[in-house]
């Protein structure tokens, strides 16, 4: 038979709405006193009623997350960080998946809302009026994306397409091509400007082979126009356009890196088991979910209702096989 709050309350010698107080409203009770209901609570596995709870504190104990595909490596990352987070903060997370659908992302929104104490929004792909207007209605925390007045956590571009850079150019690269991710996103804006900036700062040309979809067969599908750009190393969206990318330029016989040099973003599991393997800038992607959730808290215990602060991640180059010097 489980254990009740009566049971607790009766091995931590407090009255049961103490017990109450102390395990869903710390800060209202004395740490020795809450220490030993939180003691008490341990020896016995007590869970505090979830739905009860929230007549006390006005809240559901759920935050909404939203993500554009959960089929790309990037975002289960994200996504563990987040539930790790909210796991130990007794925080239950409601996930779904836009498909990278802008329609679909706002009604998806719209719905979890009502469910939840607030949302955390992966790379979004709604316009910043949508977004603007989800922030008015609930509380809300962005991850790679940054919107004025809304709280986010974002990764270093700029920093980490001068780390790719840099690393071209000692490689003899003066000619690199870039293979842009959907047109909608924010991140591929981010990336393409700060490669830009980079390959200028360093006097490298940068050749913009166009938008293309943020997996394998969008890279496959860039490979020929990247060979005709006559560039001799390319830096794509994410690593998963990359992987594409390095599939048909094998298939067209060209050598990686003896004669094509590639470069992708994320840093995912797949590419360290690329041939060769892919050198990437790597992004702190678990570390960006619990930051997010840690901001979220912030903006929940906030009375004023005011807009999170944001946070921005370094990223760092990891230099593997598919790099080397210029043909």
């Amino acid at each position: 038979m489980s254990s009740t709050i009566r049971d607790v309350a009766r091995l931590a010698g407090v009255s049961a709405s103490t017990v109450s107080r102390a395990l869903s409203m710390p800060e209202m009770v004395n740490a020795a006193t809450r220490e030993r209901v939180q003691s008490a609570a341990e020896r016995l596995g007590y869970a505090p009623n979830r739905a009860a709870r929230g007549l006390i504190t006005g809240r559901t104990g759920n935050i909404g997350l939203v993500v554009p595909d959960l089929a790309n490596p990037f975002f289960p990352s994200v996504v563990k960080g987040i539930q790790a987070r909210a796991r130990a903060a007794d925080i239950a997370v409601f996930l779904a998946d836009t498909d990278e659908d802008p329609a679909a992302e706002v009604g998806l929104v719209r719905a979890l809302a009502k469910q939840v104490d607030g949302m955390i929004l992966c790379s979004p792909r709604a316009g910043l009026d949508e977004l603007t207007g989800f922030a008015a209605d609930t509380r809300v925390v962005l991850v790679n994306r940054e919107v004025p007045d809304i709280g986010s956590v974002t990764f270093d571009n700029t920093d980490g397409m001068r780390q790719a850079v840099g690393h071209l150019a000692a490689l003899g690269h003066r000619r690199i091509a870039w293979v842009g991710g959907p047109a909608k996103s924010w991140s591929d804006g981010e990336r393409a400007r700060g490669l830009t900036d980079a390959a200028a700062a360093a006097g490298l040309e940068v050749v913009k082979i166009g938008h293309f979809p943020p997996h394998y067969d969008g890279g496959y599908a860039a490979a020929d126009q990247v060979v005709a750009s006559g560039a001799t190393a390319v830096v794509t969206y994410n690593d998963l356009v990359a992987i594409g990318l390095m599939a048909r330029l094998d298939a067209r016989g060209i050598s990686v890196p003896n004669d094509f040099s590639v470069v992708g973003i994320d840093d995912i599991a797949m590419s360290r088991m690329a041939r060769p393997a892919l050198t990437t800038v790597s992004l702190p992607k678990q570390q960006a979910g619990r930051v997010a959730v840690e901001l979220l808290l912030a903006l929940l215990d906030d009375p004023d209702g005011s807009a999170g602060p944001s946070r921005q991640l370094p990223g760092e180059l990891i230099v593997r096989g598919s790099t080397g010097v210029t043909p």
